[in-house]
């Protein structure tokens, strides 16, 4: 009888012993699954808890998924050099918590019948459940690839889904995309930006389809992966130009500035967003803008990325005609101090930024703050210092009073979660791998970024070859996932998934490409004998190096998983 005692994906899932669980929390004495569906306001109540999936700046001692998730080209630091996982762990979070989350949805789909209300709100609460499992089956399939197929709400007794194998990745995402567009099709269409609605399902499924399209498109079989699958990549890249077509047809537009979408205390009203998540003073905070202004030293954007940066020509650093230097320079200035007024040295980068496209000015400070030359933001507040130099603006709001700033972790900014400038990256980067691409698809997208960051406008025949282009794609769709990259600079660790579906991830090899864990040119500090440099340039690992492996590309089985169920089998060189 020892299978009766097994429980395949996760105990917690069957069980409900997860804390965090709706169906843990009281009145168990009082609702029961068979007593509980009874109105569409239990229903609503229980739909909520998916609110809980979306981390957003995450709360206080959290990481959220902003600026923390290091693991990129973007940013360096010592203690976020290495890959997720050097080895098999014992048991996941990054498992288990995504099978939760989908038996929660398949527990909603089961019941909807069963509840007094109309089938126009049945179908909108089939759509949130199917929604909900396809996005936490998005999240499994790009970090697993092959994961079983499960759309009922298991027991013990269904040995069947305990103990069997993993379905193909690419079948499992087909099912994905039947519960997107089921979604898209039957969700409630109404202008909210924190609940769950037709824009909602469009922004996912424009997300979750260009993912799929381009891992279809670029994957390598030599590499231990399945063969391109083009005319899958091409069905859905088409599902993210009709998604991202559809967002881009109502009435959001982007906001007067790039860094109001990321230091915003209501952005209720920002017409950019779709979907945030709330947080309000002394109620629900969030720690992220006191961990970049504080003396923590923070992980700083890498010299690869500062690089990708165009110029105001429009330009990319090899062939701007602008002044290429990239050298701090060492300026007297003023800070108070208790009170007093003295003499401050910094070493700026001012002038160099002037020259670039605006969004780096609004990501990244004017000073440079590294070890033995600290900054203090805005002349107040404690000295902070970055791994490379250049330290992390963007999230930071200068109006709030020092003390929900830098002072404490009561930060209260809103959250961005899905918001139109993605949709703009998302419809241009699906056409132009249709290859159906024209000027108009341009202008109504990206181009409409470029001009609110001051650089010229990109045109489908781009009229330079960029020599930094290592991906061995052509000179448009470059651009375009260069303007990606510097929109979406630290967000939601967009950039390591950008190359896993790129087929990229190699670029994470420090050995191949050492720019990934440089900084700032500090070579006009000559008195600072103190920070590690490699070069005129910061060394921002602290001697640490990545290797890359083709294993990367999946995560690891937990080894309790297959222990209990070894039919899982591990992912490649993961044994």
């Amino acid at each position: 009888m020892k299978k009766k005692n097994i429980i395949y994906i996760v105990a917690a899932i069957l069980a409900f012993s997860s804390c965090n669980d709706f169906l843990d929390k009281s009145p168990l004495d009082t609702f029961t699954n068979d007593n509980f569906w009874t109105n569409e306001s239990n229903v609503t109540g229980y739909a909520n808890t998916f609110y809980q999936d979306f981390l957003g700046y995450g709360n206080a001692g959290g990481s959220g998924l902003f600026y923390f998730r290091t693991l990129s080209d973007d940013q360096a630091g010592g203690s976020f050099a290495d890959w997720t996982f050097q080895n098999v762990p014992a048991s996941s979070t990054n498992w288990r918590d995504g099978w939760i989350e989908i038996r929660r949805a398949n527990i909603l789909l089961e019941n909807v019948d069963k509840v007094n209300m109309s089938d126009e709100a049945k179908n909108h609460w089939r759509g949130v459940g199917r929604l909900m499992r396809a996005w936490h089956y998005y999240q499994l399939v790009r970090a697993y690839g092959d994961v079983p197929w499960v759309d009922k709400s298991l027991d013990i007794t269904d040995e069947g889904y305990l103990y069997g194998v993993r379905e193909n990745r690419d079948a499992v995402m087909d099912h994905v995309l039947e519960d997107l567009n089921f979604a898209c099709n039957n969700m409630n269409d109404n202008n909210s930006k924190i609940k769950l609605n037709k824009n909602v399902a469009n922004a996912m499924k424009a997300e979750i389809t260009l993912f799929e399209g381009s891992f279809r498109k670029y994957r390598k079989a030599e590499d231990g992966q399945s063969a391109p699958d083009m005319a899958g990549a091409g069905k859905f890249f088409t599902e993210t130009k009709t998604a991202a077509a559809f967002l881009m047809g109502k009435n959001f537009t982007l906001s007067p500035t790039y860094q109001g979408n990321y230091n915003s205390v209501n952005l209720a009203d920002n017409p950019e967003m779709i979907f945030y998540k709330a947080y309000k003073q002394n109620v629900l905070h969030h720690s992220l803008i006191a961990y970049i202004s504080s003396s923590t030293q923070i992980s700083g954007m890498s010299k690869n990325a500062f690089e990708s940066y165009l110029f105001t020509d429009g330009k990319p650093l090899s062939l701007t005609s602008l002044d290429k230097s990239d050298a701090a320079v060492m300026k007297i200035g003023t800070k108070t101090v208790g009170g007093n007024v003295v003499p401050d040295t910094v070493m700026s980068i001012k002038k160099i930024l002037d020259m670039r496209d605006k969004r780096l000015s609004q990501t990244i400070d004017t000073a440079l703050c590294y070890v033995g030359r600290g900054f203090t933001r805005f002349g107040t507040g404690i000295s902070m210092t970055s791994s490379t130099g250049y330290g992390v603006n963007k999230y930071d709001n200068k109006s709030l009073d020092n003390m929900y700033r830098n002072q404490t972790s009561a930060n209260f900014t809103h959250a961005p979660i899905f918001w139109l400038s993605v949709v703009y990256l998302q419809y241009a980067e699906a056409c132009a791998e249709l290859g159906s691409i024209t000027q108009d698809d341009l202008n109504k997208s990206i181009n409409k970024l470029r001009s609110r960051a001051g650089i010229p406008p990109l045109n489908v025949n781009v009229g330079y070859s960029d020599p930094a282009n290592n991906m061995d794609v052509s000179d448009l769709i470059w651009e375009i996932r260069r303007e990606r990259r510097n929109e979406l600079m630290f967000d939601n660790w967009t950039r390591y998934w950008d190359l896993i579906r790129w087929h990229q991830l190699d670029k994470l090899d420090s050995s191949l490409y050492p720019d990934i864990l440089l900084g700032a040119n500090i070579v006009n500090d000559p008195y600072n004998h103190v920070v590690d440099r490699t070069g005129d340039y910061i060394d921002g690992t602290k001697g640490k190096k990545r290797q890359f492996n083709q294993k990367h590309y999946w995560y690891p089985i937990p080894s309790d998983q297959i222990s209990l169920n070894p039919q899982l089998v591990q992912n490649p060189g993961w044994k």
